[in-house]
């Protein structure tokens, strides 16, 4: 009987798989008060899974103050140092490691690619039970650019050895959907990083669930199919 390969699963991992946006926020508050910017919250948040230098390019934009590349330096080391302060209070979202055991058992596979460097996302993926010499992980380290770029979901198929065309991208925020659709891969939404189902459509989303949790309940709705389904 002919059948079609399993579909790939390409994870982001803050606000996906972790529960760590507010976290990062909250750091990136800290790294740019020391620095004397002044940026609402709200408007940080909104930019949590960007790349680092569409980030600095935001600053600009929005605060009206320049970030040579010194300062964009100091402010990158200054927010990885205030979030690993942070870590220890991060924790999995609600489903997230039943989620991916579940794939690894029923032989899907499935990778991570994230916006941070490894020195963000180390402790964390340790939290999480994700072993970088088992599981393909792509950090921001990685690739020449990270999100809206597809680059980092294109080497986390790469590292799968599948087509991105075979290949779904569950993310939280637009900058996830938005690289998905660069890439030529579906795109999936969840809730837990704090878009809404309307925005995260709007970015490409063709499904939206809650969380991990939520997404594992309907997975035979979006490819993942156990060996006996």
């Amino acid at each position: 009987m002919l059948g079609s390969p399993p579909t790939a699963f390409l994870f982001d991992l803050d606000g996906t798989l972790v529960d760590s946006v507010y976290e990062h926020v909250l750091a990136w508050q800290e790294a740019l008060d020391g620095e004397g910017i002044s940026l609402s919250v709200w408007r940080i948040h909104r930019r949590i899974g960007m790349s680092g230098g569409l980030m600095m390019n935001v600053l600009l934009r929005e605060s009206g103050i320049a970030i040579d590349e010194a300062r964009a330096e100091r402010l990158r080391r200054a927010h990885a140092a205030a979030y690993n302060r942070r870590s220890g209070m991060i924790r999995p979202l609600p489903g997230a490691r039943e989620l991916v055991a579940w794939l690894t058992a029923s032989s899907i596979p499935w990778a991570i690619a994230t916006s941070g460097r490894m020195e963000t996302a180390g402790p964390v993926l340790e939290m999480l039970g994700v072993d970088p010499a088992r599981v393909p992980v792509v950090t921001r380290d990685l690739v020449r650019y990270a999100k809206p770029d597809p680059d980092l979901f294109l080497a986390a198929a790469d590292k799968l050895g599948v087509p991105i065309e075979q290949s779904t991208v569950v993310g939280d925020a637009v900058w996830d959907m938005l690289a998905a659709r660069r890439a030529r891969a579906l795109g999936i939404g969840l809730l837990s990083g704090g878009y809404s189902e309307d925005e995260l459509e709007r970015a490409g989303a063709y499904r939206v669930f809650e969380d991990p949790a939520d997404l594992l309940r309907h997975i035979d709705e979006v490819g993942g199919r156990g060996a006996s389904m």
